[in-house]
């Protein structure tokens, strides 16, 4: 119960960060960073800038950090704090956050296809209204998928809270019998 409480404890300060502060995209470790890194990649790329092949460049290097971490954070919280909700938590909290997890999959393939973007926009092979189209569209896929990210992040935090006040209380009642 102790290591399922700590894990808890951990995923929560990374969702923590979320409102507090974001850190480097380099280190990219959890969803909070991956929502700054978003909105960074977001900002590091403007359609018809001079500047074009480095800020790709830049983009597709802070895409790849972002799903990095993302995909490294996903897979903490689909193996083994997912075991901790089914052994700790009731199967109604249980089913909530195996639901929730499969929204994962989603932000995978949104990540995915936010690399395709950037490699479609440096291969030189398109042309000036579609890669324009193509730019302007890529912005706002990641915008959007920062917005997903936050809701879905906040939705986790509830559930994260229910089951540590839940073990919290077990870890009590344990200890005064």
């Amino acid at each position: 119960m102790e290591a399922a409480l700590t894990l808890i404890e951990r995923i929560i300060e990374e969702h923590k960060t979320i409102l507090q502060r974001f850190q480097t995209l380099e280190r990219v470790a959890n969803d909070a960073e991956a929502i700054y890194g978003l909105e960074k990649a977001k900002g590091a790329f403007m359609p018809g800038r001079f500047d074009q092949k480095e800020t790709l460049a830049k983009l597709g290097e802070l895409v790849n950090s972002v799903d990095e971490g993302l995909r490294a954070h996903f897979d903490r919280e689909e193996i083994a704090l997912l075991n901790a909700f089914e052994q700790y938590g009731d199967k109604e909290l249980a089913s909530a956050f195996h639901s929730l997890l499969l929204e994962h999959e989603g932000f995978r393939e949104r990540l995915t296809h936010s690399k395709n973007d950037v490699a479609q926009l440096t291969s030189g092979e398109l042309s000036r209204q579609h890669w324009e189209a193509t730019a302007y569209d890529m912005r706002a896929h990641i915008s959007h998928t920062r917005k997903l990210l936050e809701a879905h992040a906040a939705v986790e935090q509830e559930l994260l809270l229910q089951l540590r006040d839940r073990l919290a209380g077990e870890s009590r009642e344990t200890t005064l019998a």
